[in-house]
């Protein structure tokens, strides 16, 4: 079967992770994507850490399926490559520092004058406008600005998150934005231009916070595993370990207490008969619910709950998430092709019951040179 973007071609000017994991999206759906990199160096995400057999894990993971273009784009020549590339391609993504694309003339305005057609993604730290629009942007700087790292961590510390949030809403957003401009494309001729900025990305995904702040007047606390408006929902210790619950309505503590705990006292205690009570009481709840679970092993309390229909989760680390059942029942792990040799690499989360999406290599630098520039007329030997 035909996949969703075959026959579109993506060019990107990117690094690091925002436009990286855009466009590999669009690759895993079946675009192709030509990635512009630096003689030499490539993305400085390439360099971050040697531990997939020698390459980074940030550049496997961001760009298996792409083509490796190596040009100086110091140079009228490597200027002219990627214009030409630009000049048969469908889109144009990129998120180099502010005023960059500018400098080499290849700015959405230059770029659509000669091809209306042609979308163009701006991904940018802050916007095109306003007070931070030329800071540099990177991903704790940005959830810094945008209030994330004030709802995550525990009451005593602030933290960011474990994974770069604020690239990937970035990163998500601009995928989504080319498929929405390919499509209209396709009703009406016209090309576009969107912007995409990590904080403004950041921001759309601190709602529940944000909205709390305007209209109740308040900062959500950070609660750790825990949460501001719902009780019981932590992570509570087990025989063996430990184990996430979260009980979201009044219906589910009743079960909880009298299906899994045998306790059915605690079901009808005033402190708890409601979850604005259970919020009101919340460490008599917590020591109430540890006190159960303390009492069974992880795995038998993970069966009860799951068989009483009782929200709940094994609170793993990267070891268990490897071996996780859920990931190997269902066959999710594929082999994927690097210059170092195969490794490891899970399909794409969106999965057609047609057509199983590709995972083509991770590519060496300005491993596909002497193709593009054979296809555009530009030979390597030309000067």
């Amino acid at each position: 079967m035909t996949l969703p973007l075959a026959g579109y071609t993506v060019v990107a000017l990117e690094q690091a992770v925002a436009g990286p994991i855009a466009t590999r999206h669009l690759a895993d759906l079946g675009a192709r994507v030509v990635k512009i990199e630096r003689p030499g160096e490539g993305d400085f995400a390439r360099h971050y850490d040697d531990a997939v057999q020698g390459l980074a894990t940030h550049f496997v993971w961001l760009n298996r399926g792409k083509e490796s273009l190596a040009v100086d784009l110091k140079s009228e020549r490597g200027i002219r490559v990627v214009r030409e590339l630009i000049a048969r391609s469908d889109v144009f993504l990129h998120n180099t520092a502010p005023g960059a694309v500018d400098r080499l003339g290849l700015d959405a305005d230059t770029l659509r004058a000669a091809d209306p057609r042609l979308v163009v993604v701006n991904i940018s730290g802050y916007g095109t406008s306003g007070p931070r629009t030329d800071r540099k942007a990177y991903d704790m700087l940005v959830q810094a600005e945008a209030g994330m790292v004030s709802v995550t961590g525990t009451p005593d510390a602030a933290a960011k998150t474990g994974v770069p949030n604020a690239d990937i809403a970035a990163g998500l957003y601009s995928a989504m934005s080319v498929l929405s401009a390919l499509l209209r494309r396709e009703r009406t001729g016209e090309g576009a231009v969107v912007d995409v900025s990590m904080f403004d990305a950041a921001v759309e995904w601190m709602g529940h916070p944000l909205y709390m702040q305007l209209y109740g007047g308040r900062q959500i606390p950070r609660m750790g595993l825990s949460h501001a408006a719902i009780a019981p929902y932590d992570a509570y210790p087990t025989a063996d370990g430990q184990i996430l619950i979260g009980v979201q309505n009044d219906r589910g503590w009743r079960t909880l207490v009298t299906d899994v705990f045998d306790d059915p006292d605690l079901a009808d205690d005033p402190r708890f008969v409601t979850n604005v009570e259970r919020v009101r009481n919340r460490a008599a709840c917590d020591a109430a619910v540890g006190g159960h679970t303390v009492r069974r092993k992880t795995a038998e309390l993970d069966e009860r709950l799951a068989a009483a229909g009782i929200p709940a989760a094994q609170v793993n680390g990267t070891a268990e998430l490897v071996e996780h059942p859920q990931l190997r029942e269902r066959d999710r792990w594929r082999t994927v092709a690097t210059e170092a040799g195969d490794i490891h690499g899970l399909l794409p989360p969106m999965t057609y019951r047609d057509v199983e999406l590709p995972m083509g290599p991770v590519p060496a630098l300005g491993e596909h040179n002497d193709r593009i520039l054979d296809e555009l007329g530009l030979s390597a030997a030309r000067p």
